[in-house]
């Protein structure tokens, strides 16, 4: 720290907390994971961010650096964006700093496709059910856990190759759907399910889209959620390590064969687990 002469008394003068910001992507699209990095020029002891109406938080990331996960949602206009940082150092200085986030055009593929009339049109009977199953999934995509569970690289769930479903419309007897909000992976039936990374078991359950589905809360907003298992292997409640078997490779639920299904959710924003998978890899 500096110091002052003020009345002839020397009094101590706080250097200003500065922040350094960038940002690493695949691409800065829909559907994209982007890793924040601040670099402040002491550690601060509070330093928080907000981005698309969405507060992001911190982790050392080295001895100097700190980062935060920002989730794209697959549906998001291209355009300038701000990030907002904040700051507070030990002496209480506060920085505040606005960083620009561009996000660029994303073309996702459609596809066309005459199926059963059951397919599209789920009867009566079962419209209860799919709306209550709804609302569980917004109750638990919209919650962000205090504490953050994982760490490291994400490993693949199954040894298959992915399928470049992400974000793909579909249009089934010309009734447009919903985007694809996860990654397919090619994978027999009964293949085994890794935990990509270290999490809580919030949902084990039979859901009328989805089949079997199991969803790991990795702490901070950010979830795993693997569906149209033909098994499951965990219970709600329960901790899961990275490697840890979920679950079976299925083809419950409405699909026409086995595969499996992953969605990841950061913040409630759809993303590519591919995303989440190379900006994190797994260490060899």
């Amino acid at each position: 720290w500096l110091v002052a002469v003020v009345f002839g008394v020397a009094a101590p003068v706080h250097a200003e907390l500065t922040l350094e910001l960038s940002h690493r992507a695949r691409e800065v699209q829909p559907g994209e994971i982007v890793v924040l990095e601040v670099r402040p020029s002491e550690d601060p002891v509070t330093l928080s961010a907000s981005a698309f109406g969405k507060t992001l938080r911190f982790f050392r990331s080295g001895s100097d650096a700190w980062v935060a996960l920002l989730g794209i949602d697959l549906t998001t206009e291209p355009g300038s964006y701000d990030v907002l940082v904040h700051a507070t150092a030990e002496n209480g200085n506060i920085a505040r700093k606005s960083y620009t986030l561009s996000v660029g055009q994303k073309d996702f593929p459609t596809r066309r496709l005459t199926v059963d009339p059951s397919f599209v049109s789920p009867p009566p009977s079962v419209i209860e059910r799919i709306q209550r199953e709804a609302r569980q999934l917004d109750e638990i995509f919209t919650t962000a856990t205090d504490e953050r569970f994982w760490g490291g690289g994400f490993l693949r769930p199954v040894p298959g190759d992915s399928t470049s479903s992400f974000g793909r419309r579909s249009v089934f007897n010309g009734q447009a759907r919903s985007p694809h909000s996860g990654t397919d992976f090619r994978a027999a039936e009964g293949t085994p399910i890794k935990a990509p990374n270290t999490g809580m078991v919030v949902l084990a359950a039979d859901l009328y889209f989805s089949g079997n589905v199991v969803i790991i809360d990795h702490g901070w907003g950010l979830y795993s959620y693997f569906a149209h298992l033909s098994s499951i292997a965990v219970k709600e409640g329960i901790r899961v390590e990275q490697g840890d078997v979920v679950g079976d490779v299925g083809a419950t639920g409405r699909v026409t064969g086995p595969h499996l299904h992953w969605t990841v959710r950061l913040n409630d924003a759809r993303v590519d687990p591919l995303s989440l998978m190379q900006l994190f890899p797994q260490a060899q």
